[in-house]
């Protein structure tokens, strides 16, 4: 049966005494069947949130057979094979291995006890506030038309008892726990240089392919993403279901046509953020340039004020007028670093495509000037994602120090 009714914390405790007894010096011999990274031997703990749901997809198979990101690891009408749910179970834990074994070999990972993870639950994964103990794979409590891969729950590690009027830890008669054999990322400097080297190229050549690449906030892109995981699926239905063929080919050429017009708004939509965080940075020098002079002003008012304090209020207005603009310059600073940070999420061809489209209006001086610095820090978000503030004001600070629009 799985190991149910216990706490986080009794898992916790049970972890870190199993690792004691494998790491046992005198026992050598229970430590050699771990997998090691560099010689060095794992470790047990808790899974991830996103090993724990790798896993369920079924990992790198389900990747490379197009369905990775299907509702279930398994046809759908197959459900009472792979899992006990609640239309099959009701309520009722049944003994691990009854059930067929998914792509992996793993038993139980859908229904039975749903499985503690190592991380904190919070409303979406790694946003908003973090409340108790995330916990995943749905239970015999789960009903069948629920459960799926992407299923999340929260378990209290801490419950409020009312009868008793006192905080306990929470333990569930559906809730159990699966461990993984993990390891530490850095076990070398030779293994730190090969994540360097496998980070500097996932960087180059995958990244900006994937939806962890972009922005949540770029629809439009995550659209055109989207599109692009169905092909395989749709070549793979095609493959195995001649009599689909002609309706899944007129579903193909919709998503062309579909594919079309997100490029064409992405086109757009790359050129308008461009051409908005271009007004931004126009007023953002605007002001630095004022700014500039008014330090000048500055600088002789408090000379003049050390000869007669008569001057002291004209000390005061220019120090008042600084702070109004340079609050208003942090204010267009905030709006560009917004328009830009949306910006860098687009792939480079649609930037690239939007500068050009821009360049080739005539405009003024300070805004050719703009545009120029405005390319560099999308182009630098593109490939750092991150927003450096502080060198992106260094830079309109000494391109525009003594401009003149003339």
């Amino acid at each position: 049966m799985p190991l149910t009714f216990v706490s986080h914390q009794d898992i916790q405790a049970f972890v870190r005494r199993y690792n004691q007894w494998l790491f046992d010096p005198a026992h050598p011999e229970r430590v050699k069947a771990l997998p090691r990274v560099d010689g060095v031997p794992g470790f047990l703990r808790l899974p991830t949130e996103d090993e724990w749901e790798y896993t369920a997809r079924g990992g790198l198979p389900a990747l490379q057979a197009g369905t990775f990101n299907d509702r279930l690891p398994f046809a759908e009408r197959e459900i009472n094979e792979y899992a006990w749910h609640l239309g099959n179970a009701r309520h009722q834990l049944r003994s691990v291995g009854l059930r067929r074994a998914d792509a992996l070999g793993f038993h139980d990972l859908l229904g039975n006890a749903q499985e503690m993870t190592a991380g904190l639950f919070r409303p979406e994964v790694w946003q908003g506030k973090p409340g108790g103990i995330a916990v995943r794979g749905g239970s015999v409590s789960t009903p069948p038309a629920e459960l799926r891969s992407a299923l999340r729950a929260e378990l209290d590690a801490y419950a409020w008892n009312p009868d008793q009027g006192r905080m306990e830890e929470r333990r569930s008669f559906n809730t159990g726990v699966r461990l993984a054999i993990g390891a530490n990322v850095v076990v070398s400097t030779a293994q730190r240089q090969r994540i360097e080297q496998e980070y500097d190229q996932y960087r180059a050549e995958w990244r900006r392919t994937m939806p962890v690449g972009r922005t949540l906030d770029n629809l439009v892109a995550q659209a055109s993403v989207q599109l692009g995981t169905v092909e395989p699926i749709l070549a793979r239905l095609m493959q195995e279901n001649a009599a689909l063929r002609e309706p899944l080919t007129a579903v193909q050429a919709h998503m062309d046509r579909a594919r079309e017009r997100l490029d064409m708004a992405q086109r757009e939509s790359a050129r308008s953020l461009a051409q908005d965080a271009a007004r931004n940075g126009v007023n953002l020098s605007v002001y630095l340039s004022r700014l500039q002079r008014l330090e000048g002003s500055l600088e002789t008012a408090r000379r003049l004020a050390e000869l007669s304090t008569r001057y002291q209020e004209q000390v005061t207005a220019v120090e008042a007028s600084i702070r109004d603009l340079d609050e208003a310059a942090r204010a267009q600073l905030q709006g560009y670093r917004d328009k830009v940070s949306t910006l860098g999420d687009y792939e480079p061809a649609y930037i690239e495509q939007a500068f050009a489209a821009l360049a080739a209006r005539e405009t003024p001086r300070r805004e050719q000037v703009v545009l120029e610095l405005l390319k560099s820090h999308a182009e630098d978000f593109n490939e750092q994602r991150r927003a450096d503030l502080d060198r992106w004001l260094e830079d309109y600070r000494a391109r525009f120090r003594g401009f003149t629009d003339g």
